[in-house]
């Protein structure tokens, strides 16, 4: 039992000499991130461009408030290299999640050239800084987006060809991370792709906030609050049980936790010990738009009224991971139930209906 209590000691003391930069990390997958890496001992700062009507600080006083543990951040937009160099210059970083881009699908096909800015290029500046610094580990936030739009579980060696500029910009930045590998062998590079995060933070603290969300659970949410009338199902005649769409949802603290993982693998090769993987974080199981609303009504006690609508331009029937790689080397498995993630998305929502505003 003595060794044991040392043993563990010891790797949380090794964890806590782990400096780690999280860009964007007040953003809801990455302030999820952090608290748990700062609740597995790692040494976290984050990066994140703290704007004119920004909630970042209060997003990091809450992680502060979850984590008894001060975060210290860079106010820095990476488009600026120059100001990215100069926040970074000194400081000993051993290891980068990159989370900071633009993610809205729909917005990036009216705003496709700052979306490409913003992502593409604020990631090159990144990692010309990394290489500066001498950091060479980086664990890069990428989507499903970048694959084809084929039905069927998706693995990581599916094609890809993203619909969308915001899939786009991923998978562009996917490239020059692989090229990037291949001049420099000493990088370390993982890539993951994850599917539809859903669910909150359980203590109600940290979620999701958007006023015009996108995507289905943010939106039964808001009808559950009155903020909109009905939710609209964009088709009900696909080949599926219900005859309503299917995804692959990821509760969103397993989201987090995959990352952790990810990193955790990053850091056991030594110096120079150089790799480029990709993996999918998803669950492997699809649930359809109204299975998603009867879980969300069972877990709240809520009525959540709809009116169906027609197909989507691009739409798909069914949209699932094929996570086994993730599951067997990173050691990571999602197996939240959906109606867990609805409770904790719901009690963000009660407890902040104007989110972190």
């Amino acid at each position: 039992m003595i060794q044991a209590d040392w043993m563990e000691e010891e790797k949380m003391s090794l964890k806590a000499k782990t400096r780690v930069l999280c860009t964007g990390g007040v953003g809801y997958i990455g302030s999820h991130t952090v608290v748990q890496l700062l609740q597995k001992g790692y040494d976290v700062c984050v990066l994140d461009f703290f704007g004119e009507g920004s909630f970042g600080l209060e997003v990091l006083r809450r992680i502060e408030l979850l984590t008894k543990k001060k975060v210290s951040y860079f106010a820095v937009d990476l488009k600026d290299y120059q100001a990215t160099l100069l926040a970074l210059q000194h400081e000993r970083i051993d290891a980068v999640i990159h989370f900071a881009g633009f993610k809205s699908v729909s917005e990036s096909i009216s705003q496709s050239l700052e979306y490409y800015q913003n992502n593409v290029i604020g990631t090159i500046n990144l990692l010309l800084v990394m290489r500066e610094i001498g950091c060479k580990r980086i664990v890069f936030s990428s989507t499903a987006a970048v694959y084809k739009p084929i039905e069927r579980c998706l693995t990581e060696a599916d094609p890809v060809g993203p619909s969308n500029p915001y899939g786009q910009s991923k998978l562009m930045i996917e490239k020059i991370l692989s090229d990037l590998h291949t001049s420099e062998p000493s990088w370390c590079v993982c890539v993951l792709r994850y599917f539809n995060p859903v669910g909150a933070h359980p203590s109600g603290l940290l979620g999701e906030s958007s006023k015009f969300p996108n995507n289905l659970l943010p939106t039964i949410q808001q009808v559950a609050i009155g903020a909109r009338e009905k939710l609209v199902i964009h088709g009900s005649d696909w080949d599926t049980p219900d005859g309503t769409g299917i995804r692959d949802y990821l509760d969103i603290n397993e989201l987090a936790d995959g990352h952790v993982h990810a990193l955790h693998a990053l850091m056991q090769r030594t110096d120079g010990e150089g790799c480029c993987k990709i993996y999918n974080l998803g669950t492997g199981k699809g649930i359809s738009v109204k299975q998603m609303i009867k879980s969300f009504e069972e877990a709240t006690g809520r009525n959540i009224p709809f009116t169906q609508g027609p197909r989507r331009p691009g739409d798909l029937a069914k949209v699932v991971a094929d996570p086994s790689l993730a599951n067997l080397e990173l050691n990571w498995t999602a197996s939240t139930p959906i109606r867990t993630s609805c409770e904790t998305a719901w009690k963000w929502q009660c407890s902040n209906p104007n989110g972190y505003l």
